[in-house]
């Protein structure tokens, strides 16, 4: 028996095939544009951005080193390379998995820490700081991604076969060690970090809001921060619940015979796991008003001459200082960290 040939019938590799490239478009274009939206502001940034720019480079790579020979393989009806590329593949894809919930519970981490003194302006983070954070994050995933490799683990085809994976099938009689590290190291522990850290920066907004009721007045910084609170769980819960049927499914497998679990439904949390990369600009462009104006101000994306131009008032002209002779207003304050923070979250 191939157990590189598609287990799926044609029309439902082509459909399988023809989602996942526009999975690849999507999650290049969308990470890219906040990695140049992150460049053009690169004077402005505060240390902890570098946390999502971090995060939009584990998605815009697990698109451009996976999914293209994913959709060629499907559109194949057979896994292309035979062993090898598969090895390559479920290593890249458990690489940047892994990367990725590390860096979500970093950046809950360090959003808490910011978070213990909202009106301090001393940055409690610094750029070294942070650069160490990043490169432990790849370190990190690396590790865990060459475990198998070393023999503590394996990696072999998903069961409808157009996919490779952890071979959760086989590691229920010589893995059972690295299953239970790797899902306690990387997602139960994780995820609690993450809810403790969220939780916390929202009982100390709530504090601070109950604080400010006596001046009739809710700080500009509370509402940055409840903001940006709103995008870091957004992404935060989004990727978690993308990864959950995935880690469910692979679990039976481990546990139970992986051959009672039908191809089309080892399928679909496969699917739904790898539009994960697709979803963090989205949650950028739809709850941050300053990252969508600038993406709309990008003028190879503009649709007319009219598009690009931005608006005269003083939330736009006072932080761009777009025309020299216009005085620039202050701005709120809000608005201005919301530029310079708008990927923090």
């Amino acid at each position: 028996m191939d157990i590189y040939a598609s287990t799926l019938s044609p029309a439902l590799d082509i459909g399988a095939g023809c989602y996942l490239l526009l999975l690849t478009v999507l999650s290049i274009v969308g990470n890219l544009l906040v990695l140049v939206m992150a460049f053009k502001r690169s004077s402005k940034m505060k240390p902890p951005e570098l946390l999502s720019v971090n995060l939009a480079l584990t998605d815009l790579g697990a698109a451009v080193t996976m999914y293209p020979l994913a959709v060629a393989s499907a559109w194949s009806h057979h896994w292309l390379g035979g062993e090898v590329a598969c090895t390559y593949y479920a290593l890249v894809g458990f690489f940047f998995g892994v990367a990725s919930i590390v860096n979500l519970t970093v950046m809950a981490i360090v959003r808490f820490i910011v978070s213990l003194d909202l009106q301090s302006p001393k940055e409690k983070i610094t750029w070294k700081k942070v650069k160490m954070l990043c490169i432990w994050t790849w370190l990190y995933a690396l590790i865990w991604a060459l475990f198998p490799i070393l023999g503590w683990g394996r990696y072999g085809p998903e069961p409808f076969g157009l996919s490779c994976s952890l071979a959760w099938g086989q590691l229920k009689h010589e893995g059972v060690s690295f299953v239970i590290s790797m899902f306690s190291f990387n997602l139960v522990i994780p995820t609690v970090i993450i809810i403790c850290c969220y939780f916390g920066i929202a009982i100390k907004l709530y504090i601070t809001y109950k604080n400010s009721m006596n001046s009739h007045r809710i700080p500009n910084i509370v509402k940055l921060h409840r903001r940006l609170l709103v995008i870091a769980v957004l992404i935060s819960v989004g990727f978690i619940c993308f990864w959950t049927p995935y880690g469910l499914v692979s679990l039976w497998s481990v546990f139970h015979d992986s051959s009672t679990i039908p191809p089309v439904v080892s399928l679909l949390p496969c699917m739904f796991a790898k539009s994960s990369t697709v979803y963090n600009p989205l949650i950028y462009y739809f709850f941050s008003q300053s990252f969508k104006r600038e993406v709309k101000q990008l003028s190879w994306l503009c649709l007319s001459s009219n598009l690009c131009n931005v608006s005269n008032g003083v939330n736009d002209n006072s932080i761009y200082m777009v025309s020299a002779n216009v005085k620039p207003k202050v701005a709120d304050r809000s608005d201005v960290q919301e530029i310079t923070a708008v990927t923090m979250g």
